[in-house]
C-alpha cells in the first residue's frame, strides 16, 4: 500500500459535490500536485487530508493507520497555508518553535530542531527578525520551517506562492523543491498555476469539478493530455478537427466541415517557414514578445492559430506576413471529450 492512500474520498455540501470520489495513491517520499481552476475540488481535498473538513465519503489512509475521523493535531501533519499565518509579535525563532512547545519537547531538543530547520531554509541569519521585517520570499520559508520543524509524516502546500511576485515565484518553486528532496519528505501541494505544477512535482494530479481527470508525470502529462480541459488548461493549445488516416495516424482535415476527432497541436511544435512552403498557409494578425519568445497568432483557413518561436536574436516577423506551416504529424495528440463539465 502507498504511504497515503485516499481511497474513494468525497466532500458534499448540500445538493454541491465538492469532491467526487477521488482515488489518490502517494508513495513516501514523493511530490505530487493538485492542479485545477478555482472551484475544482483541489482545496478541499487538501483539508480533508489534513483533517479542517470532515469526508463525507471515503477513506484517508496514512502509512496503514485510517485517519479520515482522526482530529488535526494527532494526524501530525504539516501544513502550509497561503496566508503564511505567521505570529506577528513572535521573532522567526519563536514562530518555527511553536509547534514544538505546544508538543511539550525539551527546550534542548527544541533549539536543535529550530536551528537545524533554520538553515535547511537558510533563515539562520535572519532567526530574531519579526514577520513585518522579511521579505515576502522570507515569510514563506518561516512558515515553511514552522511546518518542517515538527518533523511530520506529510507536509501540505495550499498555494504556497500565490502571494509572492513573479520573479520570486519562480525562484520559491525551486527552493521548496530543494528543501523537500533534502528531507525527502512526502508533499501535496495545492496550485492553479500549471508552471508550477509542471516544474517541481513527481506528478500532477489535475482535477476539474471535484474530479480526478488525469494522474501523470509534468511530461506525461504536457505531451498526452487525455482530455481537451486538461490539454488547454496545462499549457497552450491549438484545437483543431481531423480523423484518422489509412495508416492509423490522427490528421487534420483540411477540407470544410468537422472532423470526427478533436486534436490537439503545441505552439512549439510548430514550424514557421517561408510562404507557399509547409503543409498550411497563413497571415500573422499579431505578435506579443515574451522575452525567451515570440508568439504569434496566425490567421488560417483552420481558424486562428498560436505559434511560439524561440528569441534567437534575430528580428521578429512582422505582423500582415504571410507565412507557412507546418509539423511532424506524431505530434498531433488525440483527445478525448471532457467528462465532466463546469
Amino acid at each position: 500500500m502507498a504511504f497515503l492512500q485516499l481511497e474513494g474520498l468525497s466532500k458534499r455540501y448540500g445538493a454541491i459535490d465538492a469532491v467526487v470520489a477521488t482515488d489518490l495513491a502517494v508513495e513516501k517520499g514523493e511530490f505530487v500536485s493538485l492542479l485545477g481552476p478555482s472551484g475544482c475540488g483541489k482545496t478541499t481535498t487538501l483539508q480533508m487530508i489534513a483533517g479542517f473538513v470532515d469526508a463525507t465519503a471515503g477513506r484517508i489512509v496514512l502509512d496503514g493507520r485510517d485517519i479520515t475521523h482522526a482530529k488535526p493535531s494527532s494526524r501530525g501533519l504539516g501544513v502550509v497555508f497561503q496566508s503564511y499565518a505567521l505570529f506577528p509579535h513572535m521573532s522567526v525563532r519563536d514562530n518555527v518553535a511553536f509547534g514544538l512547545r505546544m508538543r511539550k519537547v525539551s527546550s534542548a531538543d527544541i533549539d536543535r530542531r529550530v536551528s537545524t530547520v533554520l538553515n535547511l531554509v537558510r533563515l539562520a541569519p535572519h532567526a530574531e527578525r519579526y514577520p513585518r521585517e522579511l521579505s515576502g520570499g522570507q515569510r514563506q520559508r518561516v512558515a515553511l520551517a514552522r511546518a518542517l520543524v515538527i518533523e511530520p509524516p506529510v507536509l501540505l502546500l495550499d498555494e504556497p506562492l500565490s502571494n509572492l511576485d513573479a520573479n520570486l515565484r519562480e525562484e520559491m518553486q525551486f527552493e521548496i523543491r530543494r528543501i523537500q528532496r533534502e528531507v525527502g519528505i512526502t508533499t501535496l501541494m495545492v496550485t492553479h498555476d500549471q508552471a508550477e505544477a509542471l516544474s517541481i512535482s513527481d506528478r500532477v494530479v489535475v482535477m476539474q469539478a471535484g474530479r480526478v481527470t488525469q494522474i501523470d508525470e509534468p511530461y506525461k502529462l504536457y505531451e498526452h493530455p487525455r482530455t481537451q480541459f486538461i490539454s488547454g488548461f496545462v499549457g497552450k493549445a491549438n484545437m483543431l478537427a481531423g480523423d484518422i488516416d489509412a495508416k492509423g495516424r490522427p490528421q487534420v482535415r483540411h477540407s470544410p466541415g468537422d472532423g470526427a476527432l478533436t486534436l490537439s497541436l503545441r505552439p512549439e511544435k510548430i514550424d514557421l517557414l517561408d510562404a507557399g512552403s509547409g503543409r498550411l498557409q497563413g497571415r500573422i494578425s499579431v505578435r506579443y514578445f515574451l522575452g525567451s519568445q515570440w508568439l504569434y497568432r496566425i490567421a488560417t483557413e483552420l481558424g486562428e492559430l498560436t505559434v511560439v518561436r524561440r528569441n534567437d536574436g534575430s528580428a521578429p516577423l512582422s505582423e500582415g506576413t504571410t507565412v507557412g506551416l507546418d509539423w511532424q504529424p506524431e505530434l498531433l495528440r488525440v483527445l478525448a471529450a471532457d467528462e465532466v463539465h463546469g
